[in-house]
């Protein structure tokens, strides 16, 4: 009798471990978070509103913090990498245009990296559409 005891304690021991082991592989488990969609569509309306077609400096902090917006979605959202451009690289798969999203950083970091910078508002306008699919394609607005 006192075998059988034992046995149907290791038993319960064994399911008990394997239970706590499941719940810190569960907790820990690292995936894709959700985000906060009226605190990003918030912030997306303000950038937007701010774009003004005759403010050339509109065109260009529009765009600026759209790319900012984006990086924060991606960083929020658990997408690993130490620069955008690497986060972005792991987003390949999701973007609805790639190549826009590309097109729309690479002229953030025009406007951030070189001097005398001049854009019109139908590229700013563009970008901030790239953009803005960029952020539905991540869950963010």
């Amino acid at each position: 009798m006192d075998q059988n005891v034992s046995i149907i304690l290791f038993f319960a021991a064994i399911l008990i471990f394997a239970g706590l082991l499941f719940t810190i592989i569960a907790l820990t488990k690292r995936g894709p978070r959700q985000l906060d969609v009226e605190k990003y569509r918030a912030e997306w309306l303000k950038i937007e509103g701010k774009l003004r077609r005759d403010d050339e400096a509109s065109h260009q902090l529009c765009v600026l913090n759209a790319d900012k917006l984006l990086d924060r979605a991606l960083i929020e959202r658990g997408v690993e990498g130490k620069t955008m451009g690497e986060r972005m690289k792991k987003m390949q798969a999701v973007w609805t245009d790639a190549n826009a999203v590309w097109s729309a950083h690479k002229l953030r970091n025009h406007i951030a990296h070189e001097q005398n910078v001049s854009i019109n508002y139908d590229a700013s306008r563009r970008a901030l559409n790239c953009f803005k699919q960029a952020l539905k394609d991540v869950g963010a607005i």
